[in-house]
């Protein structure tokens, strides 16, 4: 919200200065988002008659121009422009003049100057040359009634401030310019002006018939005739400059009327063209398949979610959005249709969001606009029309009210008591009484409570908070007291064997890994499909069709960051998340921090592609593959031991996709993406990926100390013959299981062999590999005897015999 603080103080003007003003707002909740001059500084500008304009002897495009400005003697002064001529009044820069600064930031001097052999005394100006405006086409032309010689600071009122107020939804009484000042009164004390709304004398019995067939629409609609209109009267200087410094731009003076009107009082109201109506209006709903096009030149279609003004033939204008085209006013217009009336903020809420661009109309509608005041706001409108637009031919016909489902008042209970509980600080009855009845609402004292009768423009008073914010906001917020907590303030300190997620996002960026934050709404097709879930959460209103239901998994995200990433021609993506993701789990039951039937874990996921490592001249480069992000996650629950086992995944490729176990217990998958995903997504590369739960990356062993070895390790290497499909894991796990005495402290596998098969074995033999383990063994209190060496290398061979049907190889 923008206005003028001059038009402000003609309502209430208190004994405050700007700053002071805007202070006293934003404690009271109306936030001064920013204030700003009306123009910059400049000087020795003044209101000047052009009396004289000549042609230059030696230049086509100037004119030689004698100019009153109230002195003595006329100033002889050079213009370009094209609009010089006599009889108009423009600001005329005196000599010792400063501009505004131009592009260089500096001020420019008015000095005395010779053009083409004419001396010049000073300079006529353009609104941009003053910086007011953009425009340049010509000198800023006056009123005719402008004073020569006065300053033209004083003559446009340009010593003015804007405000701009960052208003908060419930703050719809607040969004005009009376609306202020009603405020500004009740914080200040300071009297507010009330305007006043003389009846037209109506000279034709002239109604147009209105047919309002949605009460759940709109409650009441006001119109009036009026007949005999010039609408190419110019809009009156005053008008245009209060409509600019709202932010509003001239169009023609009857729609500036209206648009005056609501920044004024706040009511949206709409001039038809009415021999372009035919028959009487409709106020319904919409049907479906009718459109309309509207003033913006947009054509929207409409169904029976969108209220609608129709005629006889056809929908001329969307119900407290915007009026159509097909009924606008124009330099052919000589009748016209006044209409106000209040729609029902739930019937207007959303709707122009539906069809990609808001109004101010809409703006106020959907918050709630006075339903009490339409009659008094025709009034205002008429007033002006017949003052701006008015002809002797000028006639006004009655008002035709009607008034089909008004608000009920609302009454509403505030308990002192509890007010003084909730604010914090001591309060009496009369401080509430006082507060409340300095913002004009009409109340009723008891023993400790007080009922209010909320006003017809207050929709925002439902509840006894409410009650209580507004007395908050009359004593002002900065005069709460500041109450320091009672309870002892300790830190919430983390078990040592537990890292935070910080710690998780740390490892994995000095892994390589670049983090990202996604939604948790995605498309419905990648939960039934990417992540297997035959029933995800839908939600109830989504911010867009594509973002429909909510997440249980994270792969998803991240592979449309993949996408984007690759689209732009990033060869080497690595990124992860840690987020939430949402499942359907009947046991979960309702508390401060989980919602009853809904498991919200916390996740983190990751993808790769392109090569392992940046260019670089010393190795080739290679792609990733899964046993890299394998490593990867090895590394990020290091020195945790994860183990791993074939399995599948609805993402994942059915062969290269693995089941994460920690501890014995799943807690994610890694592996390839599928390859009708990779084709779907349109990917260079097949991306390996995984997720994996949080709480299992955030648990550790607490770190203990182990003396350093005293005696030397041994190793042995051994080679057994075991099957294909024996996998590592397998193995290893066998040769851990092995009865070695507690001396076998490490075993790696370093070599893999498949021998050629004979020509005699290929239908007899199953396939075979060998594989090569060293065996580190270790004593802690004495040097390992031959003897004891041969009977741990013994008992892993008899366990790999027995586990995974191995041969030693000799």
């Amino acid at each position: 919200m923008q206005f003028p603080e001059s038009w402000l103080r003609e309502f209430c003007n208190p004994a405050l200065s700007t700053t002071e003003l805007a202070e006293t707002l934003t404690m009271a909740g109306l936030e001064v988002e920013e204030l700003k001059s009306v123009a910059p500084p400049f000087s020795h500008i003044v209101v000047g008659e052009i009396k004289e304009a000549a042609q230059h002897p030696n230049a086509d495009r100037l004119r030689v121009c004698q100019v009153d400005v109230g002195q003595p003697e006329l100033l002889t002064i050079v213009c370009g422009a094209p609009n010089a001529r006599v009889g108009i009044k423009v600001p005329c820069a005196m000599v010792g003049a400063e501009l505004p600064p131009g592009e260089d930031g500096q001020p420019f001097l008015i000095k005395v100057g010779k053009l083409r052999g004419v001396e010049s005394f000073g300079m006529l100006c353009s609104a941009r040359e003053l910086k007011l405006s953009e425009d340049h086409g010509g000198l800023l032309e006056l009123a005719a009634d402008a004073a020569v010689g006065q300053s033209i600071r004083d003559h446009l009122l340009l010593d003015d401030t804007l405000f701009t107020l960052k208003l908060t939804p419930n703050l719809a009484h607040c969004l005009s310019v009376y609306g202020i000042a009603r405020e500004v009164s009740a914080l200040t004390g300071a009297p507010l002006k009330t305007p006043a709304f003389p009846k037209a004398i109506c000279a034709v019995n002239e109604v147009l018939p209105v047919k309002v067939g949605a009460l759940d629409l709109c409650g009441r609609f006001s119109g009036r005739i009026i007949r005999g209109v010039n609408p190419k009267a110019a809009t009156p200087a005053w008008m245009v400059d209060r409509l600019a410094r709202c932010g509003q731009r001239s169009v023609t003076a009857l729609v500036d009327i209206s648009n005056y009107v609501m920044f004024e009082l706040g009511r949206p109201s709409h001039i038809f063209d009415l021999d372009k109506i035919h028959g009487g209006l409709d106020v319904r709903w919409g049907r479906a398949g009718e459109s309309l096009k509207l003033l913006n030149g947009n054509t929207v279609t409409v169904d029976a979610q969108v209220g609608v003004i129709a005629d006889a033939q056809q929908v001329e204008s969307l119900a407290g959005i915007m009026g159509g085209d097909a009924t606008a006013v124009s330099d052919d217009t000589a009748n016209i249709y006044v209409e106000a009336a209040f729609w029902w903020p739930k019937a207007i809420a959303g709707r122009s969001r539906r069809f990609n661009f808001s109004t101010d109309a809409g703006h106020r509608f959907e918050r709630g606009v006075d339903p009490e005041l339409t009659v008094e706001h025709i009034e205002r409108i008429t007033q002006l029309v017949l003052d701006i637009c008015g002809t002797p031919s000028t006639v006004c016909g009655p008002i035709d009210d009607q008034q089909v489902a008004m608000p009920q008042p609302a009454k509403v209970v505030l308990r002192v008591a509890r007010a003084a509980r909730v604010l914090g600080m001591p309060l009496t009855q009369a401080q509430c009484v006082k507060a409340l009845t300095g913002l004009g609402l009409p109340v009723t004292e008891g023993d400790g409570v007080i009922e209010v009768t909320a006003p017809s423009y207050r929709f925002d008073l439902r509840i006894e908070e409410d009650l209580i914010e507004e007395v908050a906001r009359m004593i002002g917020f900065h005069n709460l007291p500041q109450t320091p907590p009672q309870a002892p303030i300790t830190a919430k300190l983390r078990p040592e064997n537990e890292r935070s997620p910080f710690a998780v996002r740390r490892t994995l960026a000095a892994l390589g890994y670049q983090e990202t934050i996604n939604f948790s709404f995605v498309d419905e097709r990648w939960e039934h499909e990417l992540a297997g879930n035959p029933k995800p959460i839908k939600l109830l209103n989504p911010i867009a069709s594509q973002m429909n239901v909510m997440r249980s998994s994270l792969l998803g995200s991240l592979l449309q960051v993949l996408k984007f990433n690759q689209d732009r021609k990033a060869q080497r993506v690595r990124v992860f998340e840690l987020g939430r993701v949402f499942l359907r789990d009947a046991s979960v039951p309702s508390s401060d921090t989980t919602v009853q039937g809904f498991d919200q874990p916390m996740r983190v996921a990751g993808v790769a592609m392109g090569p392992v490592d940046a260019p670089e001249w010393g190795c080739k480069e290679r792609p990733v593959d899964f046993y890299d992000v394998k490593g990867d996650l090895e590394a990020l629950f290091a020195p945790v031991r994860l183990s791993f086992e074939p399995a599948e995944h609805p993402a994942m490729h059915p062969g290269r996709c693995a089941r994460v176990l920690c501890a014995g217990s799943e807690v994610g998958f890694v592996g390839e993406l599928h390859p009708k995903w990779r084709q779907s997504l349109d990917l260079v590369q097949a991306p390996v990926m995984f997720e994996v739960d949080l709480d299992a990356a955030l648990g550790r062993p607490v770190p203990r100390f182990e003396a350093v070895p005293r005696f030397q390790a041994v190793e042995r290497d051994i080679a057994v013959l075991v099957a294909e499909s024996v996998s590592h894991n397998a193995l290893m796990q066998a040769i851990w299981a092995a009865p070695c005495g507690g001396l076998l402290r490490d075993a790696v596998l370093f070599d893999i062999y498949r021998p050629k098969p004979q020509a005699s074995d290929v239908h007899n033999v199953a396939p075979e590999k060998s594989m090569a383990i060293r065996l580190t063994l270790n004593a802690p209190d004495a040097t390992l005897s031959e003897q004891q060496i041969e009977e741990a290398v013994a008992a892993v061979v008899a366990t790999l015999s027995e586990k995974v049907a191995a041969r030693q190889r000799v």
